[in-house]
């Protein structure tokens, strides 16, 4: 029988993002009508990829080579555009990768069904975005992209705490913080596909955040640690470089992050006084 892990990488293995988001769609619907029918599909256990596939474009730049558009234009609107689908691309395979390399480890199923619902809506999100760029001429691959959008990947390969805690809890907490500018941005242009997409991709990424928060703090009460302390030793250990303000406090909360987790991770200038 099929296994998890096993749809698991076939979706990292597939390398275009059209392909690899409908196949993860797929195994995702198999995945919850095995769930509803009372009769659950085998975890398993796989050997993921340690890189997913990926198509010959867009060509990878490491960060600083990427070159930097301003928003105000309607090609400084793709290239952001492009970005954020790059962004949901590999958080597709994120979340894919998370089920597939750690199914050693003894987890409840609705952690399963967590990530399976969060890689169903970043696959989602791809579509969407990748739609709002066609419709403007352009497709995804057409520019150069962020070559280290794997680094927490692999950085985190055997640690499922440290895994949790860069991925869900630092870098999708930060699509939280600057979502609202975006869909600004696309509204000063009237731009209304890539707001509407905007606006489903902000509202779902906290239900994202507050996975990793959930499964975080539970694995720390599995384990007797504590979880602030915990995740401030993970993130400084894995994560490179301080946490950027400002923060979405409002959705940092509703996705289970409180301010003393983040704060003491920040640049030190911005934090605010003490009252």
């Amino acid at each position: 029988m099929t296994t998890l892990a096993d749809m698991a990488v076939e979706v990292l293995t597939t390398a275009d993002g059209r392909a690899k988001c409908a196949l993860s769609r797929a195994h995702a619907a198999a995945w919850f009508a095995a769930r509803a029918a009372g009769t659950p599909l085998p975890i398993g256990t796989a050997q993921p990829p340690l890189h997913p596939a990926r198509p010959a474009r867009p060509e990878l730049l490491p960060p600083r080579d990427v070159p930097r558009r301003r928003p105000g234009s309607p090609q400084g609107r793709i290239a952001l555009l492009h970005a954020v689908a790059h962004i949901e691309l590999n958080a597709v395979d994120l979340h894919w990768d998370i089920l597939a390399r750690f199914g050693h480890v003894p987890m409840p199923l609705g952690f399963y069904d967590d990530w399976v619902k969060a890689a169903d809506e970043e696959s989602k999100h791809f579509g969407l975005i990748c739609d709002c760029l066609e419709s403007l001429g352009s497709h995804y691959g057409a520019l150069p992209a962020h070559a280290g959008m794997w680094r927490a990947a692999e950085d985190t390969v055997d640690d499922l705490f440290g895994r949790l805690a860069v991925v869900p809890m630092v870098l999708e907490a930060r699509g939280l913080d600057v979502t609202p500018g975006m869909i600004e941005i696309f509204r000063k242009a009237g731009v209304t596909q890539a707001i509407d997409a905007l606006s489903v991709i902000y509202a779902e990424e906290v239900g994202h955040v507050a996975y990793g928060s959930k499964w975080f703090n539970w694995l720390c009460g599995r384990d007797g640690l504590d979880p602030k302390e915990q995740f401030h030793a993970l993130v400084r250990h894995y994560f490179h470089g301080a946490l950027k303000p400002p923060f979405n406090e409002e959705k940092r909360a509703e996705a289970g992050l409180p301010p003393d987790f983040y704060w003491p991770l920040a640049e030190q200038s911005d934090e605010p006084a003490a009252p």
